[in-house]
């Protein structure tokens, strides 16, 4: 089965465009959490994050910078939030980040869950663990 986002990347399936580069393309959320809530995506299929070239590093933050800009810019809000899911909660299997306009006391709530705390020890640990991944490369 295709994918909707490769598909509207080419022009085959229909959608609100807002933004078009070479690399990639913003489009308006059909399920929006706000409206003018954009999803960017590589027009090129890449799955999530650590699945991203490094030639569309810059084109995909650019972009997304851009249109940080744009909903403030454009519909007045007081900011965004620019999330993205790699696997769980990613409703399509293509990279793509969300550029959801803000307001103070605009009722987003719940839309992370809950938080939690280290046990003594603990923070250094998991800390260790990720620089260990990060110093192999």
């Amino acid at each position: 089965m295709a994918c909707t986002f490769c598909l509207i990347a080419t022009g085959e399936e229909p959608a609100d465009v807002v933004l078009s580069t070479d690399d990639v393309v913003g489009f308006l959320d059909r399920r929006p959490l706000f409206k003018g809530h954009v999803l960017l995506i590589p027009r090129r299929h890449v799955h999530t994050l650590p699945d991203l070239p490094d030639d569309l590093v810059v084109p995909l933050l650019t972009a997304a910078r851009s249109l940080a800009r744009a909903v403030v810019d454009g519909l007045g809000a007081q900011g965004s939030f620019v999330p993205m899911n790699n696997v769980v909660s990613q409703s399509v299997a293509h990279l793509h980040v969300h550029v959801v306009p803000r307001t103070k006391g605009d009722g987003l709530r719940g839309f992370f869950w809950p938080r939690t705390t280290y046990a003594e020890g603990e923070a250094k640990e998991h800390a260790a663990r990720l620089r260990a991944v990060l110093d192999q490369g």
